[in-house]
């Protein structure tokens, strides 16, 4: 197999069977990083120095256009200034955020006031320093910051009605239920489970009826879901069956350990994605200078006021919402934001939501960011790989506005094409015949996939592209749409969003004589919906438990990664003194 780029992404099949992506080895990838600029060159007619690339163009994200200024020292000579117009090819590593700039074409070399006679042999010395085989590799940030956004990106229509946001002052988390509570018996015992919560979620089936909550640290208990916390002093004895059942092997340890004695933390109900505002304590904020915002100091919450009118604006899933009073009602107002959030300060604590704020430089960047694809040239074995498990028989489900269909019982994306299925997996879709396989690598991908609607759960799969190259290999190629994060429009400028903003209800399979699996979609709020400022405690919000895996709202699209911010600004919430990657 030939690699046609040498940053792409080689699709690879490991030992476990899974797919996955793994940098091409290549002289790219082993010299990643920026040196910074100027960049010096010798050779035996002297020495050149060149600076920065200035760009005037970036097609498709494969062909540069830009001009450096450089400065020539001919051996034995004097210095001589200049600037060079360029062509060269980009490749781009997303994940090491680098980019290599390659087969340079020198389209003229500009060397203001030198003599006429000089110059066309100044201009054969500066091209000997950058022949078409050389390569320069550059940040991927520094990159995107020289280019100039000039066209609009196509956004999406995303849905930005607000979640519920529930405000505390003491520690908190949120219980969360996917839709309806789906509960179901636990053969044996007088205990059933709530199958589609989001921590550890038991009640008793008889008298007294009461639920029993496991927050990650200590028992609850209340006689309603919706409220009523209180420590548990004791659990139902039923729930060491439960303990020694191998099927509820994770919940062992909570069971059969007594209950924390702490005071337990404030408990939201949510039956669909919601959000949480967590002080330390009573609010405190802290006004930004140059501008009329404070901004909230005690809160991993990015949550300000604006000073003229008192109104709050909450930042969440990369979306605006303003109220009056922290209680709400809370409105989608990213399109009318008070022009001062454009004036938050680099060096300010807040300044991280600028890439959240429509017109500015770092939101520029970061839809730019989204823009570029992650390309590879797939391995034929990877077909070989494919494989899709179903909760029973395959089942389909009508993709509204389409003549398509999507699996419903697999977390796997299948679309159905007529009569002809198409997988879209790690980034890379394979066709069959069957819904099940065996699959071989598509090379090409029906116009009509590319038609889903936001409201589909399966739409991140537009965000694949799958085409045959000259060579006759097949490339693939995804963007951030396809890991979640959207590009959503604003009247004043584009912005990035996580999630489409739709609720997809989840898939439910009744297995016989077993428990029910329970499949959630990825949701645009809440996902990390667990919040304890003091000590960090309460585990992973949406815990895995039970049999079949138990509740896992939230799931994220596959295993793949994707960092869109162009500095140490993201998109979800962050610890005000960290810098994590992420989506």
């Amino acid at each position: 197999m030939k690699i046609t780029l040498s940053l792409l992404l080689t699709i690879t099949v490991l030992a476990t069977g899974n797919l996955t992506a793994k940098s091409s080895k290549s002289n790219a990838t082993s010299a990643s990083t920026d040196p910074g600029w100027p960049r010096q060159r010798t050779n035996e007619k002297g020495s050149l120095v060149y600076y920065q690339p200035q760009v005037d163009a970036w097609t498709n994200f494969k062909q540069l256009d830009f001009r450096m200024a450089f400065s020539l020292t001919p051996k034995g000579g004097k210095e001589i200034v200049g600037i060079l117009e360029l062509q060269a090819q980009t490749d781009v590593n997303v994940d090491d955020r680098s980019v290599l700039i390659s087969n340079f074409k020198i389209k003229e070399v500009k060397l203001p006031g030198l003599d006429p006679a000089k110059t066309s042999q100044v201009d054969q010395t500066v091209r000997s320093f950058l022949p078409p085989n050389h390569t320069v590799v550059m940040a991927l940030d520094r990159l995107v910051a020289s280019v100039e956004k000039t066209q609009a990106p196509a956004a999406v229509p995303l849905q930005n009605d607000p979640p519920a946001i529930f405000v505390s002052n003491t520690p908190a988390i949120l219980l969360n239920v996917d839709g309806e509570a789906e509960r179901a018996d636990i053969a044996g015992t007088n205990l059933g489970f709530v199958v589609n919560s989001n921590f550890p979620l038991f009640f008793e089936k008889q008298s007294p009826k009461e639920y029993y909550l496991y927050t990650g640290q200590q028992w609850l208990k209340s006689a309603s879901m919706e409220g009523g916390w209180a420590p548990a002093p004791k659990l139902p004895r039923d729930m060491t069956k439960v303990a020694n059942d191998p099927k509820w092997a994770q919940m062992k340890k909570p069971i059969l350990s007594p209950s924390a004695k702490e005071k337990p933390p404030m408990i939201f109900y949510s039956n669909k994605p919601a959000e949480v505002i967590l002080f330390q304590g009573q609010p405190a904020y802290a006004q930004i200078p140059g501008t009329q915002l404070s901004y909230a100091t005690n809160t991993d919450a990015d949550l300000f006021v604006y000073n003229p009118t008192q109104d709050y604006y909450y930042l969440a899933a990369g979306r605006w919402f303003q109220a009056s009073n922290l209680k709400g009602p809370w409105t989608y107002t990213t399109e009318h934001l008070p022009p001062d959030f454009a004036n938050i300060p680099e060096n300010s604590p807040a300044a991280r939501v600028l890439v959240s704020v429509p017109g500015t430089e770092e939101a520029k960047d970061a839809v730019l960011l989204a823009q570029i694809p992650t390309t590879a040239v797939v391995d034929p074995k990877a077909a070989e790989q494919a494989k899709v498990t179903y909760s029973g028989n395959p089942e389909f489900k009508p993709i509204q506005g389409t003549s398509l269909e999507y699996a419903t019982n697999t977390p796997d994306k299948v679309i159905k094409v007529g009569d002809v299925y198409y997988l879209c997996l790690q980034g890379v879709w394979f066709v069959s015949p069957n819904p099940s396989g065996p699959w071989t690598t598509a090379a090409s991908v029906p116009k009509e996939i590319y038609t889903i609607p936001p409201s589909s759960p399966v739409y991140n799969v537009t965000y694949v592209t799958q085409s045959t190259t000259s060579e006759g290999t097949v490339q693939s190629s995804y963007t951030a749409g396809y890991l979640g994060t959207f590009i959503a429009g604003a009247a004043v400028g584009a912005i990035l969003a996580s999630g489409t903003g739709y609720y997809y209800p989840p898939y439910y399979g009744y297995p016989v004589g077993g428990y029910p699996v329970y499949r959630p979609y990825p949701c645009t709020y809440g996902v990390g919906s667990y919040y304890n400022t003091y000590s960090g405690a309460y585990g992973a919000a949406r815990g895995v438990y039970g049999p079949y895996g138990g509740a896992a709202a939230g799931a994220a699209y596959k295993s793949l990664h994707w960092d869109i911010r162009p500095r140490c600004y993201g998109l979800r919430s962050v610890r005000k003194s960290e810098c994590r990657p992420g989506v």
